[in-house]
């Protein structure tokens, strides 16, 4: 009896685990002041990247944090930010 309860005990946890692998969400972050999909998405498409090729674009936020997204190019030629990082505010942690 025990042994039963212990498998399904370790059948629920094991099927509420999601793996992903190499992708990222279907929803992605959100748009801040200064991302380039804030507004909307941009009018050119990159036509000449392949899809699923990611870049980087780092800018200034509305506080003074400086920001670097990652973005990824969708089968529809949309972008899609997969990641978000703000570097460090002080003066002596910028190099």
């Amino acid at each position: 009896m025990i042994k039963i309860i212990a498998a399904a005990v370790t059948a629920v946890l094991v099927a509420g685990c999601t793996v992903v692998s190499g992708s990222y969400s279907s929803e992605g972050y959100a748009p801040i002041p200064g991302s380039i999909t804030y507004g909307g998405q941009p009018r050119t498409k990159l036509t000449k990247s392949p899809i699923g090729s990611s870049f980087p674009h780092t800018f200034t936020d509305q506080t003074g944090r400086e920001v670097e997204e990652i973005y990824v190019i969708q089968p529809d030629r949309t972008l899609l930010i997969v990641q978000r990082h703000y570097r460090p505010f002080l003066a002596w942690s910028r190099r």
